[in-house]
């Protein structure tokens, strides 16, 4: 495989590294290629394309200078190359939401098990989360319903830590119960 092999369109969609020669790098040469960062193969032939082809001879070292549909998740320059897969693989899955799950936990295991196991949905809004959860399990009178507060009802399962949502735009959070 060839360097222009493991770049990737840049209109991809999947998670993506910018690999660089250090050696190269530090002797004033931006040379590297952008790969796949959900397949460990295809990340470690490139790093050795991109350490063989170096235009600095005795090339050796390597660095992750950029990241590209992470949604603002870095691992560093030198992350472990199994966990960058994970990582990646839990983003393309997941889009931004998976990420901000990554950026509030600071961990993948915790984040794969919201995901998982405490993922409630995608609402417009607190108070429309609120109602479709009084609705699916309480029996609110209907002479009562009118007087009934969703929004504050809503606003107070997140304030007691019985959910915690993310917010990825306007009319778009998620919910999560809390663990």
């Amino acid at each position: 495989m060839n360097i222009t092999e493991s770049k990737l369109n840049k209109k991809s969609e999947l998670p993506q590294v910018y690999i660089a020669c250090l050696s190269a790098y530090n002797s004033g040469y931006l040379h590297g290629a952008w790969c796949d960062a959900t397949d460990e193969e295809i990340i470690r032939e490139t790093i050795k394309e991109v350490i063989k082809t170096s235009p600095v001879s005795d090339a050796e070292e390597f660095a992750i200078h950029d990241y590209d549909n992470f949604y603002g998740v870095s691992l560093g320059e030198n992350p472990d190359i199994a966990k960058l897969v994970e990582v990646a693989e839990f983003i393309d899955e997941n889009g931004e939401l998976g990420a901000e799950l990554i950026d509030y936990f600071g961990d993948i295991e915790y984040s794969k098990r919201a995901m998982e196991e405490y993922y409630h949905g995608e609402y417009s809004s607190l108070e429309d989360f609120a109602y479709q959860f009084a609705q699916d399990t309480m029996e609110i009178p209907e002479n009562i319903e009118p007087y009934f507060d969703y929004e504050k009802f809503g606003r107070d399962m997140e304030l007691s830590g019985d959910i915690f949502i993310v917010e990825l735009g306007f009319k778009n959070i998620h919910v999560f119960w809390n663990f």
